[in-house]
Parts: C-alpha cells; structure tokens; sequence
C-alpha cells in the first residue's frame, strides 16, 4: 500500500482542479478515495478500532494487531518510522512515529467510555472528533477543543499545534498569561507553544507542516464524515511529512 507521502501528484492536481471547478461530490467518491489511499476507506464497523498498521505500534503495552480494539483509558504507542490509524468512539486519529499518547477518561465511572482528553508525551498526532469537548496536553501546552481538527507536535520544550479547523483555546502549560483562542476554518493559525519566552509570550505563530488534508479527509471518512472545507483552487499544495 502506498503511503501518504507517496501519492502521485498529477492525480493529486486533477482532483484538485476539479474541486476547484466545483465538482465537491467527487471529494466523497470511494474511486478518488481508493486513488489516494490504495483502498476504499469507509466508516469502520462499531467492533474495529484499527484501520491500518504500518511498522510497529502497542496498546497497553502489547503488540497491535488489526483485531486489537482501543477504547478510552489505553495507552498507544509507535516505534521509529512507525504509524497507526485508528478510532476510539467518534474520535479519528493518525498516531505517527516515535509517539506515546494516553486516551484519558473523565473520573466518574459513569461515563468511562468517553473520552476526556487526550495526554501527547512525546510525537505528532492528527485527530478529528465531532461535538465532543475534550483537552489535550503536552509538556508545554493545555489545549481545549470543542470539537475540531487538529495536528500537534510535542516534545518536552515545544509544543506544535495547528486547529486544522474549528476553535480551540490555546495555553501555555506553565504560564497563564499566554492564553489564546483560535477559530479555524482552513489551518488558519497553527502555533508553537513554549515554556521558556517570558510571561505572555510562550505562544508564537508557526508555519503549517507535516499534515495534510487527504489524512484529515481520511480520518474523517472512517468515522462517517466529511472534511467542513473542500480544497479552494489548484494552488494548495500539502506539505510532506518529515520522516
């Protein structure tokens, strides 16, 4: 199966142009999709969790299968040049490479099948989740979301965070006085987040990378849904992954 990264751009173009002309259907069309991916995706069944496996990755410490469910409360890992795609609930996400991610619950017992938040110790995760509030930490940043797209990058000094679209309220971990709201509709402001610029100046403004749109349209097709935007015109040209 070929990787994101290695889509063929003239099929990429001709897509795009298309949507451009207006043409939005084909964005839903299992042919494109297939043409993208290397298969048809479509919305996972209620018992699977797991789309696609790439290298090696664990839930709770085991070794992933595409039978091995994932449900609020686990912990998922990535090894080196490693990938997972996968779906807890109405949530969506990409874990990449040389990630740790814990799926929070909230602490009633009563809704322990929900998700409260989502813990990035170290890697890159692209999530999409629909009318579920939730938030997301790192060692830098505590970030709201109410039901949004979104990219972060996380290691222990710096957080990357882009609202792919949506709104989300952004901070800085150790430092109240940086605290921003975003309202997305297209990667309109992504940030960085760090801990160690002065008091209100922990958030800065970042360019967009290392994500894309057909894997936010691929994650949204595995939970039934749609991306809210179609691509403008012919001039989007999505950045590369960087590893």
């Amino acid at each position: 199966m070929k990787k994101f990264d290695d889509i063929d751009e003239s099929r990429r173009k001709i897509l795009l142009q298309a949507l451009a002309l207006g043409a939005a259907s084909t964005l839903a069309s299992p042919n494109v999709l297939a043409s993208w991916f290397g298969n048809r995706p479509a919305q996972l069944p209620s018992d699977q969790s797991i789309y696609r496996i790439t290298g090696e990755a664990t839930v709770n410490g085991k070794t992933a299968t595409l039978q091995t469910r994932i449900f609020p409360g686990d912990t998922v890992t990535t090894a080196k040049d490693s990938e997972i795609v996968f779906v807890v609930n109405s949530h969506s996400m990409i874990l990449r490479a040389n990630s740790h991610l814990l799926i929070e619950t909230p602490p009633n017992a009563a809704t322990a099948l929900l998700i409260s938040g989502l813990r990035l110790l170290t890697g890159k995760l692209l999530s999409v989740s629909r009318n579920s509030p939730m938030q997301i930490n790192t060692a830098t940043a505590t970030i709201g979301i109410r039901g949004t797209g979104f990219y972060v990058e996380a290691d222990p000094e710096l957080t990357y965070f882009c609202t792919c679209y949506g709104v989300t309220d952004v901070s800085a971990s150790r430092d109240p006085l940086s605290r921003e709201s975003v309202a997305s509709q297209h990667h309109d402001r992504p940030l960085y987040i760090v801990s160690d610029a002065g008091e209100g100046k922990n958030i800065r403004n970042a360019p967009f990378i290392n994500h894309t749109d057909q894997e936010l349209l691929l994650i949204e097709t595995l939970v039934g849904r749609t991306t809210p935007f179609v691509f403008a015109n012919d001039a989007y040209s999505a950045p590369r992954r960087d590893y």
